[in-house]
Order: C-alpha cells, then structure tokens, then sequence
C-alpha cells in the first residue's frame, strides 16, 4: 500500500462509524463503472424481501458483534 493510500486509510479509520460507513458506499458505488438496472431491481427485491421476512418474524436476527466474533473463529480455525 502506498503512503498516501495508507495515510487515507489511518485517518478514515479514525472517523466515527457513520462517516465510515458512507465513505465505503461511496468508494465501492466508485468502482461500478456501469450500472445494470435489472441488477439493481433484483437487489431492490432481495433486500424489501428480507425486511418482510424480519418484520413478520420469520427469521431471527444475529447481532453483529456474535456475527463478528464467529467469522474471526473461523477464519482462525482456516489458518
């Protein structure tokens, strides 16, 4: 990683989560050069779908930080 790369990303990784969180949308919506629309309808759907499915409580959510934790063990566990 280059200096300047490296320092962007030591000064982004300071921001708060909120501010982290746009400026990664907005790095990877940089990288979709061009965008498929029947892509993004399906994606639309995926995601009403999903919401649907935690409103009515046909799935049960899984906190992040036990998200986390469980990927870090696995990724351990790879190794």
């Amino acid at each position: 990683m280059s200096l300047p790369v490296k320092k962007i990303v030591d000064e982004a990784l300071q921001m708060p989560v909120e501010e982290r969180a746009r400026l990664a949308e907005q790095l990877i919506s940089s990288l979709d050069l061009s965008p498929d629309f029947n892509t993004e309808v399906e994606w639309q759907k995926e995601i009403q779908k999903r919401l649907d499915e935690i409103k009515d409580n046909k799935v049960t959510c899984i906190p992040w930080e036990d998200v986390r934790r469980k990927l870090k063990q696995n990724a351990r566990a790879s190794h």
